[in-house]
């Protein structure tokens, strides 16, 4: 069986990385960007510039009275679907750009599957609108955003939508061909389209969730008791991030394989390291 490259950095240990992962080449992170547009914002909340509670429809061009909030958006309770009509099969975002989320933005009452906090929804479409939301909330553009009230307060750089090719690390394909990724730098970003060095993945995690050097864990991170984590999966590579309440965390990443493994991967190292092994 060919072993996945896989990177692990953990509180107890030095980065170790299989044959073929790097803890400096940027790998793509998916959903563990959601972690980072819940805390842009929790970090615009607390400056002024928004409020958790605001209607959709004071930042977007979203029909009124749909009762979704930014906080809505922010826990998966919006009502929206997890993803975007019409995704296609190969490359799923490929069409989803800005244009087509402003279309959707005009019929967003009819797109909803529940009504707001009814149910949890996770929705990759309600965080597209989220991330769109901030980024007129602050008149500028996603990343921009991102930098101000995440990344540079935290001191971490290698986070980017657009990685140099030359440094960008993908799953080995047929003869070790890098295998082709999804288009997710559209308006799908703000839910899973960022690139990081998993060193740079690592260093969000100890800011975010250990040092909590922004405050308390944005609504986006899941809660299982003691537990803080996220998780992210793309075309070929997956990741997982977590931290104990004790201090204790884990970053995986993995350039293929399953991505449940990946999440077994994370939790399994965190009990090994609770029990001493």
């Amino acid at each position: 069986m060919r072993r996945v490259p896989t990177c692990v950095l953990t509180d107890a240990a030095p980065p170790e990385a299989a044959d073929g992962h790097a803890v400096d080449r940027y790998v793509e992170i998916g959903s563990l960007t959601k972690v980072l547009t819940g805390t842009a914002l929790a970090r615009m909340a607390s400056a002024g510039l928004v409020g958790l509670d605001d209607p959709v429809d004071r930042w977007l061009p979203v029909p009124s009275g749909t009762g979704i909030t930014l906080r809505n958006l922010a826990r998966h309770t919006s009502g929206l679907p997890r993803l975007p009509p019409r995704v296609g099969r190969r490359d799923p975002y490929a069409a989803f750009g800005q244009d087509e989320l402003l279309r959707l933005l005009g019929r967003l009452d009819t797109l909803t599957v529940a009504a707001p906090e009814e149910r949890e929804e996770y929705s990759n479409l309600g965080y597209a609108v989220l991330g769109a939301a901030l980024a007129a909330a602050a008149g500028t553009g996603y990343e921009e955003l991102l930098a101000e009230h995440v990344l540079r307060p935290l001191g971490v750089s290698e986070v980017t939508a657009h990685p140099e090719p030359a440094r960008r690390l993908s799953a080995p394909g047929l003869l070790g061909r890098p295998r082709r990724t999804w288009t997710m730098d559209g308006a799908v970003l703000p839910a899973g389209g960022l690139w990081a060095t998993p060193r740079a993945a690592a260093e969000l995690v100890v800011g975010l969730l250990v040092e909590r050097r922004l405050g308390e864990p944005a609504l986006s991170w899941q809660t299982a008791g003691p537990l803080r984590w996220h998780n992210g999966a793309t075309r070929h590579a997956s990741v997982f991030a977590g931290a104990m309440d004790d201090g204790r965390w884990v970053l995986v990443h993995r350039l293929g394989g399953s991505p449940q493994e990946t999440d077994r991967t994370g939790i399994e190292l965190l009990k090994r390291e609770q029990n001493g092994l």
